[in-house]
């Protein structure tokens, strides 16, 4: 019975790992097709825009594959494939844009947020030090004697 369960699991998981390269997309040699699988991976669909275009199933996809087996078949390299595509479709399609010109802005913004953030909270907790040793909190005499007198009762 527990053979049985495992098999049907086994099964249902199978199609949950299928990509969407289609059997006549794949290129017979082993290298290119690895490398065409490695820039596909790197590489968003115009249309689906969360998945890559090695995992989605539309018609776009389906052509920027193609179109890298192609490039990679001419004998580019891969930084000249992902530049074609670049050219072709804007540095959308990169998962990971470029840290150049505007997109610099994006890759700095996190560092820069967590440093910003790293002296807002030291402020914070050095003046909260620096207030609570001020005598401002103590009470008075007249309110110390009228705290003794309530605690008494």
């Amino acid at each position: 019975m527990k053979r049985l369960l495992l098999i049907l699991t086994l099964a249902l998981m199978l199609p949950l790992t299928a990509f969407a390269v289609q059997p006549d997309e794949v290129l017979d040699d082993p290298a290119l097709e690895t490398r065409a699988r490695e820039i596909s991976q790197k590489l968003r669909c115009p249309v689906c825009q969360g998945e890559n275009i090695d995992e989605s199933n539309a018609p776009i996809s389906r052509d920027l594959r193609l179109y890298v087996r192609e490039r990679l078949v001419a004998g580019d390299s891969d930084v000249q494939v992902v530049d074609a595509v670049v050219d072709r479709f804007g540095e959308f399609v990169l998962f990971e844009p470029r840290p150049q010109g505007a997109n610099l802005l994006l890759w700095l913004a996190g560092p820069l947020m967590l440093l910003v953030g790293l002296a807002v909270a030291w402020g914070f907790l050095r003046s909260r030090r620096r207030s609570s040793d001020s005598p401002a909190d103590a009470l008075s005499a007249s309110e110390q004697a009228r705290l003794d007198e309530i605690m008494r009762d």
